[in-house]
């Protein structure tokens, strides 16, 4: 946080609580430095030379004169790979038990005096130094892992770790979570530390609220995913190869990964992008399948500040003719700012408002912060002191409970990483759930104290639970927000067991998308921003986590007409279509930016409620296999580098290929096109890939390009399912996947598999594996004269 941000916070939080802030963090830092003494003499250690070896289910153990590495290979491809006897289990990241070992996975000699354990899907091949090769099954090398070191206090600590590794020379970087410059990762230090970087960010700030150390890495070599499954304060360097030209050597890329403690244990997943995901969301759990209300255009803002002012909003968007699905009320709506209130004042009658909206067809969403004020006599405060033994909220190390400043004022931290008080604060969301929300949203569950500098979290030596094992909050840190969601998220389940929970969250780690999505956080206002947002997302999707989406407009600013409708624009083609800004940054309705903007605005809406059933069967298709809604340009195509290379467009699931405008001034630009034939959406237009075209982009549309045979489920004019098909190209098939909506609750839902061909000079669609035919209208386009 620099100093103009600390101005800004103080002004924000008023003169009295900014000088509470100061004090708060000065207890922050003196608590720390009496509780977390300076490391001292350290030993370094590496693994030595190999002494011998131990087959076990699926892979075995590996000896060294100073350390042991575990190799297992589980059924479904992932190989998971430990040193210093470290398990895969605890673990936060993974959905349930572990996987079971691969029984056809053997450790064996391998011909250089190492180990070695060949897989279906890889060969892992250990030096007599320690290295760790990933290999492809044609033994084709994706990544080599070098003796990692340890740093041991003599005196006792954690003892902390390097990792670093080496990759293709052409291979590209990308995950590690959200972040605003990706969505490939350059050469650069990435923090893996959730931080709220204080009222605004672009793509120069790291780290940001969500961090994983997630990597996905794509080469000519083929493309893996290695998750290092430790949640403690660190970093990671990356450094991007370079291909020797001609008789020159390749210099490969380099990944250097740094952690302050915890275990050094890693999985990997490797094969095409769509086998990657599926294998990390069969380890990390399937993605909570979002109600279809929550896939339709969104809106929100800090500061409605009463129930005329949201019936104003509300109407406004009616009056015009404007899609409108869900409207989230903001921490002005509690009473005080404290947690689980309502302020009966300007909210008198919030149930009733609740209902009324919601037989208009909006839902109302409710803020949830993690901070409880401190003070006795208030309900929430009470309810945690009385849980368990030493009660909910986090302390320090002398046993203290730990106080911060947030909204409410001097706060408390309930301590989610103990199941008692997991299941007492999701006893709390029947409040939420009784004053008419539908949902639930997540924010400043970093979780963040202010900060008049430094860091603005919780001391580093505050203790928690950890599911009984304990630790503090240098563990505990980047998981705290993942343990909230599934508190809240259980807490929604247990009281509407009938419902799907709809909830996303500011923060998370590994395997927050069991319960639910995130979006971006308080992206700055401009045309950085902009893009900054869809990186976010992009890199989310390849990090399992399907939906996402930004604040549409940015936080903190006033977007010109031309910056929100671009933003609009884009947004319409994400997972969560939702605006929103600050309390001092304007209006984010549409009307408010004149008349062009608004019919502009308009098509968008009306297009993403045309498209909604296409989302709809994107996030079915989420939760089956991993595959995020937004994907990158190379999804299909990992070996084509030029695709590898693109960043401001990307695959909207197989169909659709988006292209938005990220700069101002633009109604042309270009765009790169994988194999196959594309059709503009608009014009009709078919081009030939792949390559680089040229496309309109006018004011009133960004590019939309479908993919040539594909089948997309769409809302026809009646309002009842149409399928849009877009003509094969001569001499090929297409065909796609429609998930009807089976409602909000746990219906089963069904796939429905298409194909398309030419059969003679018109295009047939047939359903596989079904008597009758299509049972819904169709219409065909792309074919000349018959559009």
């Amino acid at each position: 946080m620099d100093g103009r941000d600390l101005v800004r916070r103080v002004r924000l939080v008023g003169s009295v609580r900014g000088l509470r802030t100061v004090r708060s963090a000065w207890r922050r830092r003196s608590a720390d430095a009496a509780a977390l003494p300076a490391r001292g003499v350290e030993r370094a250690r590496v693994p030595g030379a190999l002494t011998g070896a131990e087959p076990g289910p699926g892979g075995g153990v590996v000896r060294f004169a100073r350390s042991e590495l575990r190799i297992r290979v589980s059924v479904g491809g992932a190989v998971f790979w430990a040193w210093d006897g470290a398990e895969p289990l605890p673990s936060y990241a993974v959905a349930g038990e572990a996987p079971a070992p691969d029984p056809r996975a053997v450790l064996e000699p391998d011909k250089d005096g190492g180990w070695q354990v060949v897989s279906e899907r890889l060969t892992v091949v250990v030096s007599r130094a320690g290295a760790v090769e990933l290999r492809t099954p044609g033994g084709l090398l994706l990544r080599r892992e070098l003796p990692p070191r340890w740093w041991e206090p003599v005196d006792g600590g954690p003892v902390r770790w390097v990792q670093r590794s080496e990759v293709p020379a052409d291979a590209r970087f990308f995950g590690l979570g959200g972040r605003a410059a990706g969505p490939r990762l350059r050469d650069g230090v990435y923090g893996l530390w959730n931080t709220d970087p204080g009222g605004r960010f672009g793509p120069g700030d790291d780290p940001l609220y969500l961090t994983m150390p997630v990597q996905v890495v794509v080469s000519d070599t083929g493309t893996h995913l290695l998750f290092h499954d430790n949640s403690w304060a660190g970093r990671v360097v990356l450094r991007e190869g370079e291909e020797g030209a001609g008789s020159g050597h390749d210099r490969p890329g380099v990944c250097e990964v740094r952690m302050e403690g915890g275990p050094l244990r890693c999985w990997v997943v490797a094969g095409t992008p769509a086998r990657v995901l599926q294998g990390w969301t069969a380890l990390t759990g399937a993605p909570a399948l979002p109600p279809s209300w929550a896939l339709g255009p969104q809106h929100a803002r800090w500061g409605f500040g009463s129930e005329e002012e949201v019936r104003r909003v509300v109407d406004g968007y009616r009056e015009r003719g404007l899609p409108l699905s869900v409207l989230h009320l903001d921490i002005d709506h509690y009473d005080a700012h404290r947690v689980f209130t309502v302020d009966r004042a300007r909210f008198p009658a919030l149930p009733a408002l609740a209902k009324e909206l919601r037989e208009d067809g909006v839902r109302l969403v409710s803020i949830v912060d993690p901070a409880v004020k401190a003070e006795p006599g208030d309900a929430v405060f009470d309810g945690g002191v009385a849980v368990g033994e030493r009660g909910a909220y986090v302390r320090d190390a002398r046993g203290r409970v730990v106080v911060g400043e947030v909204w409410p004022g001097a706060s408390v931290y309930p301590d989610f990483t103990d199941p008692l008080v997991r299941d007492w604060w999701g006893s709390l969301y029947e409040e939420r759930l009784a004053q008419g929300f539908s949902g639930v949203w997540h924010d400043m569950n970093e979780p963040v104290s202010f900060a008049a500098f430094g860091d603005p979290s919780l001391p580093r030596s505050a203790r928690h639970v950890l599911e009984g094992v304990g630790g503090d909050h240098r563990e505990a840190h980047n998981v705290y927000a993942l343990a909230m969601a599934r508190a809240g998220y259980e807490g929604l389940l247990r009281f509407r067991p009938e419902e799907r929970p709809f909830l996303f969250s500011r923060s998370g780690w590994a395997g927050m998308q069991r319960y639910g999505g995130t979006w971006s956080g308080d992206v700055s206002t401009g045309w950085p921003g902009l893009r900054a947002s869809l990186s976010l997302v992009v890199g989310l999707g390849l990090c399992g986590v399907p939906y996402s989406g930004p604040d549409v407009g940015g936080f903190d600013g006033f977007p010109s007409p031309e910056l929100y409708l671009r933003w609009f624009q884009l947004g319409a083609y994400l997972p969560l279509f939702r605006t929103h800004a600050a309390i001092d940054a304007g209006r984010r309705e549409p009307w408010e930016f004149g008349p062009e903007v608004l019919e502009h605005a308009r098509a968008a809406l009306v297009e993403r409620e045309r498209l909604r059933p296409y989302f709809v069967t994107l996030s079915q298709v989420a939760r089956m296999t991993g595959a995020p809604y937004v994907r990158p340009m190379w999804w299909g195509a990992p070996g084509d580098r030029a695709l590898r290379e693109c960043e401001d467009a990307f695959l909207l699931g197989d169909a659709l290929l988006v292209a938005p405008v990220l700069e101002a001034g633009t109604r042309r630009r270009a765009v790169r096109l994988p194999r196959g034939r594309w059709y503009d959406t608009a014009t009709g237009r078919a081009y030939e890939g792949p390559g680089r075209v040229q496309v309109d982009a006018p004011l009133s549309r960004v590019p939309v390009l479908a993919r040539a045979g594909a089948v997309i489920p769409v809302r026809g004019a009646d309002g009842g399912p149409e399928l849009e098909v877009w003509a094969p190209a001569p001499g090929c098939t297409g065909g796609g996947l429609v998930v009807r909506d089976p409602g909000d609750g746990w219906a089963e839902a069904e796939v429905e598999r298409y194909v398309t061909r030419w059969e003679g000079d018109r295009v047939v669609v047939e359903r596989d594996g079904a008597e009758g035919g299509v049972d819904c209208p169709v219409r065909v386009r792309g074919v000349r004269g018959r559009d």
